[in-house]
């Protein structure tokens, strides 16, 4: 079977004229690398503080709804289970959030920023703004509200909608 795989077609392995040979051009090998790249640049200044910018976004998420359950998180970020449990785990072990019994139901258990939480989401705040600066400029303002287009067609798709794209993140792209 292996043989069949590896026939060759014109002097290259069947492999090698199909498909696989052009999965550099293909949407998904271009948007990973848009979104490895575009992480990279936050993740880098976050670094300092000890954070991803999976575990920023977590814990600004945790600091807007006051309190929040793991499902409804895992949900509003589109998370598998696995990977909201990675970035809470170290979020938990440093003590930045905690469990709160305030609306719990004994099925869930909200978490919610502690003072070192909200201490480390001021600190980091400035590194973010500028890892947001520089994603901009990278991206140019067309690529930027490209992105953010794209972005609120997926996660908010209705059809025939003719809405702008969320402005509040583009300001200031030049």
């Amino acid at each position: 079977m292996a043989e069949a795989l590896m026939r060759k077609v014109g002097g290259k392995s069947a492999l090698n004229n199909g498909v696989i040979t052009r999965m550099g051009d293909s949407l998904f090998m271009r948007a990973r690398y848009v979104s490895r790249s575009v992480t990279e640049l936050f993740d880098k200044p976050l670094r300092p503080f000890g954070i991803s910018s999976a575990q920023f976004v977590l814990l600004s998420m945790i600091d807007q709804a006051g309190s929040i359950t793991r499902a409804e998180i895992a949900r509003l970020q589109h998370l598998e289970r696995s990977t909201l449990t990675r970035n809470l785990k170290l979020i938990l072990c440093e003590g930045w959030v905690e469990e709160v019994r305030d609306n719990a139901d004994g099925r869930s258990r909200p978490i919610a920023l502690t003072n070192a939480g909200k201490d480390l989401l001021l600190s980091a705040q400035s590194a973010w703004l500028a890892a947001q600066d520089e994603a901009k400029a990278l991206l140019g303002n067309d690529g930027t509200m490209a992105l953010i287009s794209i972005a609120d067609r997926i996660t908010h798709p209705i059809e025939g909608s003719s809405e702008p794209p969320s402005s509040a993140l583009v300001s200031s792209a030049d």
